[in-house]
């Protein structure tokens, strides 16, 4: 069924797709497989009495979302997917620390190689991928870039293996240079499998069950930071022995993490998203003209350009806070600098609760209150945090408070960006977003241990607590004056 975007009557601005840029060419492509409606519930004769009320509630919530197929396809290939981004990171460092780190050498050299491999693509690719998704069917998408994925992790112990002798490069072995170039490709496909899986939400959830299935999604994530990273190393650990039995000895790691994305791309393969509107044909390099389309279509929505916002408020935040938490960890008296993964643990636990509460739940207010709730609500948290430095509990409590109302941001507007966006230009507005978002977690990291050194910690989270505050009151009156 091809879906249709309506505006909300209240609106004063529809959902205008830029002028003069070729979109009433759009073409419609269906999938080979036949698909049920999207978020399609099972009704029999039980339902046919039931009043309107009823049968809106049937439609919201976890349950309807459950019931959804597509939906659930799609979830189970995020988990494996998901899993796999983070346990790949963990592996990385297991191979840095058996092949390459020397003894008395430290590794964050080596690793800070990797992670810049991994951030690079996420800054320079992440709009150009938009605008090709949107010209491509979404679930071919989803499937080769996770099954691409996969092929690499699973092909770089050989790889490194035949390079192993082939001497160095600016000091550096060659091996170590093909990792990052694996590496840097993986990252690449990432940044087309992010708008890919975004955009096909809408298509296959109905718009009141959105909410639902975002706060799902963002659970999933939330989640998986938290379990891959925790669970990554015994992970890769059991797998090595398991390969052993088996007479691999090397390659158990890689084979973990490929076959997870394998396994994500073998569930996306039984969608059936049907219908998709996509984006008029170009040739292969006018994708600049569809990324001009995707920031003129943000100038003209006042609503979407301002939960973009938000978003990247709301993930600058959060980075900056991954680095002040090992600050906070060294100053609690119970706590080592190393433990602050306990501090960062208690935000996602709050995030993953705010998540589950939105979606239960927030269907009954407007997505921009919602949105100003939490940013009041993160503001006042991280006040909080200056004046309990040194407490444990207290820390963790507002950590877990400033998760759940981090939810009661993100996840509304994220919702909102995909109900009000068209489908054919949703890959061009995520990719942005993307790139936005990438762009923005690099400054926190790079510059929140030198604002904290100058400073202080207290200072540091009262000057945040006011920029939330401040932004999320400004945001949420600059949407509000746009409905009027």
């Amino acid at each position: 069924m091809l879906r249709e975007f309506d505006a909300d009557t209240a609106a004063v601005e529809a959902n205008h797709r830029p002028s003069g840029s070729g979109h009433p060419g759009s073409t419609e492509e269906t999938d080979s497989t036949p698909a049920p409606e999207a978020g399609e519930v099972a009704t029999g004769p039980a339902n046919k009495g039931s009043s309107p009320a009823i049968a809106l509630a049937q439609d919201q919530g976890f349950a309807a979302i459950f019931r959804n197929r597509n939906f659930l396809t799609l979830w189970l290939g995020q988990l494996f997917s998901q899993l796999a981004d983070k346990i790949y990171l963990v592996l990385m460092i297991a191979i840095i620390s058996a092949r390459f780190e020397t003894p008395g050498q430290t590794i964050s050299g080596w690793v800070s190689a990797v992670m810049i491999a991994f951030t690079i693509p996420a800054v320079l690719f992440g709009a150009i991928a938009g605008a090709f998704v949107d010209r491509w069917r979404k679930k071919p998408v989803l499937v080769l870039s996770n099954v691409l994925r996969g092929a690499l992790v699973m092909l770089l112990p050989l790889g490194i293996w035949l390079t192993s002798t082939w001497g160095t490069v600016a000091g550096w072995p060659i091996a170590f240079w093909l990792l990052l170039m694996i590496t840097f490709l993986i990252s690449t496909l990432t940044q087309f499998f992010a708008p890919a899986e975004q955009a096909i939400i809408p298509i296959i959830v109905k718009e009141e069950g959105l909410l639902s299935a975002n706060s799902l999604y963002t659970t999933t994530m939330t989640a998986s930071v938290i379990v891959g990273f925790a669970v990554g190393e015994p992970l890769l650990a059991l797998a090595d022995r398991a390969m052993a039995l088996l007479g691999i000895t090397t390659n158990g790691p890689a084979i973990l993490v490929g076959c997870s994305y394998l396994l994500a791309g073998l569930c996306l393969m039984a969608m059936a998203p049907g219908q998709e509107t996509l984006s008029c044909v170009r040739d292969w390099f006018q994708f600049w003209d569809d990324i001009r389309d995707g920031v003129q279509y943000l100038r003209q929505q006042v609503q979407v350009r301002v939960a973009i916002l938000q978003l990247v408020l709301l993930s600058c935040v959060f980075a900056a806070l991954a680095v002040l938490a090992v600050r906070l960890a060294e100053l609690i008296p119970a706590l080592k600098a190393s433990q602050f993964g306990f501090l960062l643990a208690a935000g996602g636990v709050g995030l993953a609760t705010g998540a589950l509460l939105v979606g239960h739940f927030g269907q009954r207010f407007l997505k921009r209150y919602l949105s100003l709730w939490g940013a009041l609500g993160m503001a006042s948290c991280l006040i909080g945090l200056a004046w309990t430095t040194h407490q444990l509990w207290l820390s963790l409590g507002l950590l877990a408070g400033l998760g759940l109302c981090g939810a009661f941001v993100g996840i509304p507007m994220q919702t909102l960006i995909q109900e009000t966006t068209p489908e054919d230009m949703r890959g061009k507005v995520f990719g942005l977003q993307n790139n936005l978002v990438n762009i923005a977690l690099t400054l926190p990291l790079a510059l929140a241990s030198v604002v904290e050194v100058a400073l202080g910690l207290s200072n540091v989270f009262v000057g945040l607590g006011v920029i939330v505050g401040v932004g999320g009151v400004v945001t949420w009156y600059i949407a509000d004056t746009a409905l009027r």
